[in-house]
């Protein structure tokens, strides 16, 4: 990869693009002020973080009788300090606004240090812009918070995986082992993530410097950190509760007639979800969540050989090359505006295209490192169902892999200039 930026200018560049991040997600904060919540997660985690504000551990937001883990508990945490006043849900949007302009400097710094100065700058520009970025900033859920820790894990595998110095390389795996751990505790699928991460790790540094050990290091803090959130689980729930008791639902909402069949195949639907028989809104949360989870293994048993067919249909959706009229409605229905909607599924499709580029442009251990989000989303997708909040854990990637190919295709064009 041509270098031809300085550290001054590229460091310039970098926080500009900061800026105009910031810029935008601040205007699209400022567009949701007057707007409430609308019927989706964010009520969830806006409940349950003002619940922690008030002291109540980790309930059930409608049903503060029984115990609360529905999703993971980092959102609500980060959201919980600032869930003052009667509309703290105002307030609570500045939480994923700071990690979205956050994630612009974190894609930045990880793709300095990957593939060069320049495609650093060109890949914090498109952080800036990308829609599938910024919609989520100002909303109250996770995915803001979960793509933060996603590039900060990859961006702290790199520098574990060439480290030469001994304490350096412990200080990183300490540091990616808390990224992998904050991850789970703000998206439970990210369980996949943390070992393909420390796999890979584990694999540069064998070849390299011969020490392995830093990785299982890596997973080890990874493992203390999310331990406690697994002990408590267990200890409160009547049915073995690990990290949500949201699978249940997952699996019920997305193996069912309607999801089978028909222009909605391949996603999920919360009609499938209340057509449970003994579905109760104030049951115990495991219990639901266990009886659910068989219901829907179930219907997949029982419809065996259209799981392939299924399987298809997901990753197509995910792709948005299949069912974008009800992704669309998924996205307006969690409050992202439909213009925008629209024009993150255009740019994704240039990006997909231009991340293309730029493996083409990297050494196998740096691209091998920036495909394994693309891993996990494609196995979350064929085993759940097709979106766009199942994708966002490769958006980061996808950001960084297009900003190689922005600056592959500068560098060639500059010399005919």
């Amino acid at each position: 990869m041509t270098e031809d930026l300085d550290a001054d200018t590229a460091r310039r560049a970098l926080w500009a693009a900061v800026g105009v991040g910031a810029v935008v997600r601040l205007a699209y904060f400022v567009s949701k002020w007057s707007s409430p919540l609308l019927m989706n997660d964010s009520l969830y985690y806006a409940g349950q973080a003002k619940q922690l504000l008030q002291g109540m551990w980790f309930r059930e937001p409608f049903f503060p009788q029984h115990p609360g883990a529905e999703h993971g508990p980092l959102t609500s945490i980060l959201m919980a300090p600032v869930s003052i006043g009667d509309d703290f849900y105002r307030w609570q949007r500045l939480v994923t606004v700071a990690t979205g302009v956050a994630l612009v400097w974190v894609i930045g710094q990880c793709t300095a240090e990957i593939a060069g100065r320049r495609a650093a700058v060109a890949a914090a520009f498109i952080a800036a812009l990308y829609p599938n970025l910024w919609m989520n900033d100002g909303l109250v859920m996770s995915e803001s918070v979960s793509m933060l820790c996603v590039a900060c894990s990859l961006w702290a595998a790199w520098r574990l995986a060439h480290a030469d110095d001994g304490r350096a390389a412990w200080r990183a795996a300490a540091v990616l082992g808390v990224a992998l751990g904050l991850g789970l505790l703000a998206r439970s699928e990210l369980v996949t993530f943390a070992p393909l991460v420390v796999g890979w790790v584990a694999l540069v540094r064998r070849r390299t410097t011969f020490d392995w050990r830093p990785a299982l290091l890596a997973l080890v803090a990874c493992g203390v950190l999310v331990s406690p959130w697994v002990v408590f689980n267990l200890a409160r729930f009547d049915r073995p509760v690990f990290l949500t008791t949201n699978d249940g639902t997952t699996w019920l909402g997305s193996n069912c007639d309607a999801m089978y069949r028909g222009g909605d195949a391949g996603g999920w639907t919360i009609e499938c979800v209340v057509a449970d028989p003994e579905y109760g809104a104030d049951e115990e949360p495991s219990v639901r969540s266990a009886r659910q989870r068989t219901l829907g293994l179930r219907y997949m048993a029982d419809h065996l050989t259209e799981v392939p067919r299924v399987m298809a249909t997901r990753v197509a959706r995910t792709l948005d090359l299949y069912g974008l009229s009800d992704l669309l409605h998924q996205d307006v229905g969690e409050e992202r505006p439909r213009w925008a909607a629209w024009a993150g599924i255009v740019m994704f499709w240039l990006l997909a295209l231009a991340s293309i580029v730029g493996v083409r442009q990297l050494p196998r251990r740096a691209w091998s490192l920036l495909v394994i989000p693309f891993v996990v989303v494609l196995a979350t997708t064929m085993l759940f169902y097709g979106g766009h909040r199942i994708r966002s854990t490769a958006e980061p990637s996808l950001v960084m892999l297009s900003g190689v190919a922005a600056a592959w295709w500068w560098s060639r064009r500059r010399p005919a200039r």
